[in-house]
């Protein structure tokens, strides 16, 4: 077992078939998590897919959701709004907004399937100190929108 800090989270099945999320391999950064039920996202559609779980995640962290690798290379499933955001204050049933990239093909995602990733992320709040000129504190790297090339 690894000896990484570990941060309370609690966790709550709100349909008898949720599993808990898990890590696939020591040391990996996202927990797997899982669909709770059978779903055909058509193509070209967007829809949420139920995962069955809720959770309580204490004050400065999130929980952020993320593609799985494999999905987003063998299947034409993508994260939409990826990385999801799971605040600290949220506690309905976290769901997982998939959007079918096909123009041609239906996909079905079966009950159990691994969907995404999740991490869990320190946020610290933002103080905004206004000033009249940003460009007078530290160092202008210059350029902007593809200015390093390709």
């Amino acid at each position: 077992m690894e000896d990484r800090e570990k941060v309370k989270v609690y966790i709550e099945k709100c349909h008898l078939e949720a599993r808990i999320p898990s890590y696939a391999r020591c040391g990996d950064a996202g927990m797997d998590i899982y669909a709770v039920e059978d779903t055909i996202i058509q193509f070209g559609k967007t829809v949420i897919v139920k995962t069955g779980l809720k959770v309580a995640i204490a004050e400065g962290f999130e929980i952020q959701i993320r593609p799985r690798s494999g999905m987003s290379i063998k299947t034409p499933l993508r994260v939409a709004n990826s990385p999801g955001t799971i605040d600290a204050g949220y506690r309905d049933e976290i769901g997982i907004i998939m959007h079918n990239t096909s123009t041609e093909q239906d996909y079905q995602i079966k009950k159990g399937d691994r969907i995404a990733q999740m991490v869990i992320q320190k946020v610290p709040m933002i103080e905004w100190i206004p000033v009249e000129n940003v460009e007078k504190i530290g160092e202008n790297r210059g350029g902007g929108f593809g200015s390093s090339g390709r």
